[in-house]
């Protein structure tokens, strides 16, 4: 019996066959499942488990697949994964490498639909303030939309019925379907750069949401956001909502409400213009009318020149005179108040301050010696009148008439009665002229007894 060797491999070697034999057969596949035990690490990678009513996979998306996506994957969310098969040597799990994902039916496009529309008005995208008005009566009028379908005819047919004349240029696009929404964002930019287009109108009809998908999608508003003409967006009908509408600077409820909003009525434009002309019209002829009437009367209010010249020149001669007058009577007022302010300078000089302090104390002083001289001329004659007086009761006077005065020794008391000395004191007599030093011999009184008798001791006169 021969021997046959027993194929053994390693455990990294079988690994690595089955990793090459998933990942070439299974290079891009479609995988349906449900969203279950989604993790988001730090890295920014999704992982969860796609699963159905048996089996599971366990599923990643990087995270630079993972900020295309249109929303936020969700556990129990039912999605389509578009990827690659490969194999976790590591762990010997083999998972699914996504680089896409879809939401399963309608509310995957609403979802969608959802989020596209908060981030684009979180930028800025919806705000009025960036919203352009439409011109007012367009040269030419740039739509986007299918040449083929009713709305471009139902449009045409209103611009026609409006303004017969008006200029339309179509730029034809797929509405709907794979490349549609590429489609219209060229023609958006198309028309933006073209010179004579005034207005760019995105149109199609109604439609389910899927229908009008393409309006919904981020590069065709971006298109709509880049575009310096006003955009007028009538997409799908009335209750219908896209991403485009809110983007462009105005929404129609239709097409055919487009085509009335972006011209104007032409009939009714003519009427107005014939009624403001009408108006003007009457507006000027009232105007001429006044401005005649005021004509005729500022004519016979109009005076023949050389009237008035005259006029003007008595009024100016006679303001001359006025005014001279009143130069010479301010001229001698302001003299006036010269001179009395050099008065009053003068006045508080100074000099003529001590001038005047000098005089004042030279009439004072006079008057001091003036009435000094009255004072002592008043004194003296009061001091002759009392000295003659004196002079009257003087006893001098008395001794000049005989009399004498004797006073005794040494008291010099005056003797007036001969009792008061005796026999030998001595007596001072007082005469006119000199004096007399006695002793007395003798006394006799009135009645002739003996009295003390003076004798002269000395007789020097005085």
């Amino acid at each position: 019996m021969a021997f046959v060797p027993r194929p053994i491999y390693t455990v990294s070697a079988l690994t690595a066959e089955i990793t090459d034999i998933l990942e070439s057969n299974f290079d891009e596949i479609w995988v349906e499942g449900e969203v279950s035990n989604l993790r988001v690490p730090p890295s920014g990678h999704f992982y969860f488990t796609l699963k159905d009513e048996s089996s599971q996979i366990q599923t990643v998306i990087f995270r630079s697949q993972a900020r295309s996506l249109h929303f936020e994957p969700e556990d129990g969310l039912r999605v389509i994964c578009r990827g690659r098969v490969s194999v976790y040597a590591q762990r010997g799990q083999y998972q699914l490498i996504a680089d896409l994902i879809e939401i399963r039916g309608v509310g995957a496009l609403q979802l969608a639909f959802e989020k596209l529309k908060r981030r684009l008005e979180a930028e800025g995208l919806f705000d009025r303030a960036r919203k352009k008005p439409l011109p007012f009566l367009p040269n030419k009028i740039g739509i986007v939309t299918s040449p083929t379908g009713a709305v471009i005819r139902d449009m045409l047919t209103v611009l026609k019925r409006r303004w017969e004349n008006v200029s339309v240029l179509i730029y034809p696009v797929r509405v709907q379907g794979d490349g549609a929404s590429e489609e219209i964002a060229r023609g958006i930019g198309y028309l933006d750069e073209r010179t004579d287009v005034d207005v760019i109108v995105v149109a199609r009809g109604g439609g389910s949401l899927e229908d009008l998908s393409a309006f919904n999608e981020e590069i065709v508003a971006r298109a709509v956001q880049k575009a310096e003409k006003p955009v007028l967006s009538a997409v799908g009908h009335e209750v219908d909502f896209t991403i485009c509408d809110f983007v462009a600077d105005l929404r129609a409820p239709t097409p055919s409400a487009a085509a009335e909003l972006v011209v104007r009525n032409k009939a009714e434009l003519v009427f107005r213009i014939q009624n403001l002309r009408e108006r003007l019209i009457r507006g000027v002829e009232k105007v001429l009318r006044r401005r005649r009437d005021e004509w005729t009367r500022m004519q016979r209010r109009l005076k023949d020149p050389r009237r008035r010249l005259a006029e003007l020149r008595l009024r100016a001669d006679d303001r001359v005179g006025r005014l001279a007058g009143l130069m010479g009577r301010m001229l001698d007022e302001r003299r006036l108040r010269l001179e009395s302010l050099v008065k009053n300078l003068l006045y508080r000089s100074p000099r003529q301050k001590v001038d005047r302090l000098r005089d004042s104390l030279r009439q004072r002083a006079e008057r001091l010696d003036s009435a000094a001289t009255d004072f002592l001329s008043k004194k003296r004659r009061v001091l002759e009148r009392s000295m003659d007086r004196l002079e009257a009761m003087s006893p001098l006077r008395i001794l000049r008439r005989g009399y004498s005065i004797v006073r005794r020794i040494p008291s010099m008391e005056i003797v007036r009665d001969s009792r008061a000395v005796r026999r030998g004191e001595g007596v001072d007599v007082r005469l006119h002229q000199g004096r007399l030093i006695c002793r007395v011999e003798e006394t006799k009184g009135e009645s002739g007894r003996r009295s003390p008798v003076v004798l002269r001791l000395d007789g020097a006169g005085e």
